[in-house]
């Protein structure tokens, strides 16, 4: 349920909605919208059934929630969110790029990485430093050694950090150094690690699980939210299907779907979602013009020799050509308002 307070309604108003909410055992979100503020009540709203929350003053009228994602509903939140990430806001008027290597190998690669994402434009470094394999004896990452360079990174060049978390033991560990922490595929529901990931504080890319339905994976976000943390970002990059020729089936219905089911960004990762750099560029393009708030891409300085993921990695020069491909489609759709459709 959620509680659609007046226009005019006053603080105190709020406050003694808040309260009666939590009277009955449940717990109440105060989100703002564009003219009005809504309360989000979270748990058995029968419990209110007793409460004649509409004669409350300040009060418009509720609205019954039948989803169990409340907190990423739209139904609760219709202004899309702008989730701001040290100063970057995801979710606006500008596609924003996260862009780098899969894993991060060394020093040196991961700073030459750095240089090369920064001059392209990109606002965000991704790259792996724990490293969740199918294989045990694939490469498996640097870890906290691996961060320090993430970080080292971000000095010189002033880009943020997303990175993944793979257990909860890390989630202090990583979010010390990142600006970003990254749930991968394989964890989407490990519902341990979504709920003290919600309460790190941090921005969190989720990303789909690998034949996740759009529920599971709105649901996800909400283990995240319900302990707390709004910011979380959805990251589309392919689910598993029949099809051999593709590393997975990359779906850019998700972008619309989830445009019109929640408030939160999402952006689409074309890397994984294809596994093969040659299609990286279309998809990308196809992606912005579908509506995405941006882009995760994997680029290298030298895909060849890259411990993980290489076929599907970008170089520089291929980088830099998707970039300037994005940008001018960005610029067109900004100017004729093509996606105004999205949200209605």
């Amino acid at each position: 349920m959620v509680i659609i307070m007046n226009p005019d309604a006053t603080q105190q108003n709020i406050n003694d909605v808040i309260e009666v909410i939590k009277d009955v055992g449940l717990e109440a979100r105060v989100t703002e919208g564009v003219q009005q503020k809504i309360v989000a009540v979270i748990g058995d709203k029968s419990k209110l059934m007793p409460v004649p929350i509409d004669a409350m003053t300040g009060v418009d009228h509720c609205v019954a929630i039948s989803k169990s994602y409340k907190l990423a509903s739209r139904e609760s939140h219709p202004q899309s969110s702008v989730i701001n990430v040290s100063g970057v806001e995801i979710g606006g008027s500008e596609p924003i790029i996260m862009a780098g290597p899969c894993a991060v190998e060394s020093r040196e690669q991961l700073l030459e990485s750095a240089e090369i994402i920064k001059s392209g434009g990109a606002q965000f470094l991704r790259g792996g430093a724990y490293k969740p394999r199918t294989s045990p004896y694939s490469f498996q990452g640097l870890e906290e050694e691996g961060l320090k360079y993430l970080a080292e990174a971000r000095e010189k060049t002033g880009l943020k950090i997303v990175t993944e978390v793979t257990t909860v033991e890390a989630i202090e560990k990583v979010a010390y150094y990142a600006d970003m922490l990254q749930i991968g595929a394989r964890n989407m529901q490990n519902f341990g690690l979504l709920k003290e990931v919600g309460k790190c504080g941090k921005p969190v890319l989720l990303k789909r699980g690998l034949a996740a339905t759009l529920d599971e994976w709105l649901n996800a976000a909400e283990y995240i939210m319900s302990e707390g943390n709004p910011n979380v970002v959805f990251c589309e990059r392919g689910i598993r299907t029949y099809e051999t020729y593709t590393r997975n089936t990359l779906d850019m219905s998700a972008i619309a779907a989830i445009k019109h089911l929640s408030h939160l960004p999402i952006i689409v990762d074309p890397s994984h979602g294809t596994g093969k750099w040659r299609m990286v560029k279309p998809m990308a393009l196809a992606a912005i013009a579908a509506g995405a708030d941006g882009l995760m891409m994997e680029v290298h300085p030298n895909p060849a020799k890259a411990l993980s993921d290489g076929s599907q990695s970008l170089t520089p020069e291929h980088y830099r050509d998707v970039m300037t491909s994005i940008n001018k489609l960005a610029k067109f759709i900004k100017a004729e308002n093509l996606l105004s459709f999205v949200e209605d």
